[in-house]
């Protein structure tokens, strides 16, 4: 659906180059973002990409831009101290105005718009909780997160499902394939070499850095960010085993005739139901059609399958879609994190701890903010223009049973059902 508008490009025309400053693993937001920022700062930089620029998750997720309150509080305090979490909100915050800055700043075609994130409870106990979340915030959120019930609810969404909802203001939605297509532009004018279609076969500590073997040619690289993200993969074994790779589904309906689509959604929220295998929806940018995705699966299925699944969903919400033709159901990768958190850093066991080898990923779902601040951080980094570590570089858990395998994922999603069912019960 959002390649109609900015397909992905081959990019196989440009050379790799045998040198490089500084080597980017991976073309989506993050490695775009710090390949930006450090081409205009006069660093020889190239990206590289397995396949064409922008055919992965960059362009394939549902443009809901977040990360500017995180509700869980409680959670994050207990876990890591006040004054880690207090440092973790600051970031999540920090990716959401990164974001609006730089599509400000590079003047970005993005379609974005502020539209507020409205979390929608599916039964009385999730409402408990959401209420109870926002509420723990307290003056940490200010007026950007309020609880919303009965008549105001029924302004939010045009449908009955839901018994109540937390809205946050600081969110938005844009179009990802048109700012992923913006973002290239801009890290291509400023100097960066993007190179699709040059899988890096292997990675390797070298007398200077590092030597990097793609499909297609040989460089030597003084450094190395890899920003795979849900794709990562063998090449870098201490990440693979970090990071929870899983499949993200949506599907976009037909046009929808004039005035439906306002009473569905009467202010153009981005929508996220509080289910554990959660639903996401929205209109699309001109606001003639829903788009709506899900976890419809942890493992790996057909869109075909999928599309059935996520259409029962849609119409479950808004009955009054039943009978709308779909044109269009696909997929991405997301990585989950065993801490739910996103991480950056330097230093990997495998290549003996060697410094210059950089990572960031583990968006958790929340990549179209979090991806380029990571990426932006990194490449302050690099520059030696950091003014305070950033608070998701640091300890990168992993788990003594998983290698990068999800072979757990068809058990979890089994009792993620279960425990949504009884949720619903329990009332």
């Amino acid at each position: 659906f959002w390649w109609h508008d900015a397909p992905p490009k081959p990019g196989g025309g440009v050379p790799v180059p045998e040198r490089a400053d500084v080597a980017v693993i991976g073309s989506g937001y993050c490695g775009l973002a710090a390949a930006l920022e450090l081409a205009r700062a006069g660093v020889r930089t190239v990206v590289l990409e397995a396949g064409a620029l922008g055919g992965g998750a960059s362009t394939r997720n549902g443009g809901m831009v977040g990360g500017a309150v995180r509700l869980g509080w409680r959670d994050l305090c207990r876990r890591h101290g006040e004054a880690r979490a207090a440092a973790l909100r600051d970031g999540f915050l920090a990716s959401f105005e990164h974001l609006e800055g730089m599509l400000e700043r590079e003047r970005l075609d993005a379609a974005y718009r502020r539209c507020g994130r409205l979390l929608v409870a599916c039964n009385p106990r999730h409402f408990r909780q959401l209420r109870a979340q926002a509420q723990s915030l307290g003056e940490a959120a200010g007026d950007a997160v309020r609880v919303v019930e009965g008549a105001a609810l029924q302004q939010e969404i045009g449908s009955d499902r839901y018994v109540g909802g937390v809205l946050i203001e600081r969110s938005g939605g844009l179009h990802p394939a048109r700012y992923h297509r913006s973002l290239r532009e801009a890290a291509a004018r400023a100097g960066a070499a993007l190179c699709g279609h040059a899988e890096v076969l292997s990675l390797q500590p070298a007398a200077q850095g590092f030597a990097l073997e793609t499909a297609r040619g040989h460089i030597q690289a003084d450094q190395v960010l890899v920003a795979t993200n849900g794709h990562t993969g063998p090449l870098t074994p201490e990440l693979r085993r970090r990071i929870i790779p899983l499949k993200s589904y949506m599907i976009a309906t037909e046009e929808l005739p004039p005035g439906l689509a306002e009473r569905l959604s009467p202010r153009g929220r981005m929508f996220v139901d509080s289910n554990r295998k959660l639903s996401y929806f929205r209109l699309s940018p001109d606001g003639r059609r829903v788009l709506f995705g899900g976890r419809a699966k942890l493992t790996d299925v057909d869109e075909r399958i999928s599309a059935r699944g996520l259409y029962q969903r849609m119409v479950a919400i808004w009955p009054e879609l039943e009978g709308v033709r779909l044109t269009h159901s696909w997929r991405g990768n997301i990585a989950l994190t065993f801490d739910h958190l996103p991480h950056m850093g330097d230093h990997l066991p495998h290549m003996g701890n060697r410094g210059g080898l950089h990572f960031a990923m583990g968006c958790n779902g929340s990549g179209v903010a979090m991806a380029g601040y990571l990426g932006h951080q990194v490449a302050l980094k690099i520059l030696g223009r950091q003014t305070r570590p950033c608070p998701f570089e640091g300890a990168f858990p992993g788990h003594p049973l998983y290698r990068g395998n999800p072979w757990f994922l068809p058990a979890v999603g089994a009792w993620y059902r279960l425990l949504d069912t009884l949720d619903a019960y329990a009332g």
